[in-house]
């Protein structure tokens, strides 16, 4: 109890404050806190995005550029870890997750895009292609 009292939010001008109790508030958090934070940057050469995903392994990121659209994925599987047979949860509050995010940048020179992941940080680094496409004109039927 004393527990609960210390570890909740007592803020009288927030508006989820009063939306079904703390259903409100749980809810968006909980739907907020599971998509990943993430910086992009856009410098003169290239673009530089920097994704917060602690707890996961390397080999769990998928990285996808398509169509002028850089794809991240990251799942982990906490079932699949070895569990003690022998000990009892006291409680559990580490699940699976399954999060992905979608950025729109265009004229990227795709045989030069590098990624590092180091310290539950992804840093991707897309650099500009030099040669810009030329304009396509479309005719109307």
């Amino acid at each position: 109890m004393a527990n609960e009292l210390r570890n909740r939010d007592f803020d009288v001008f927030d508006p989820m404050s009063d939306f079904f109790g703390d259903f409100g508030k749980n809810f968006f958090n909980s739907v907020a806190g599971n998509q990943m934070k993430t910086d992009v940057i856009e410098n003169e050469d290239n673009y530089v995005v920097s994704s917060e995903l602690p707890g996961f392994k390397k080999d769990d990121i998928h990285l996808d550029y398509d169509n002028d659209t850089l794809s991240i994925h990251a799942s982990h599987n906490l079932n699949k870890e070895d569990t003690n047979k022998e000990g009892k949860v006291l409680r559990k509050e580490r699940t699976s997750s399954n999060v992905a995010r979608s950025f729109y940048l265009p004229d990227v020179e795709i045989d030069q895009i590098s990624a590092k992941y180091d310290g539950g940080i992804l840093k991707i680094e897309l650099p500009k292609s030099t040669q810009k496409q030329a304009a396509h004109k479309i005719s109307i039927n």
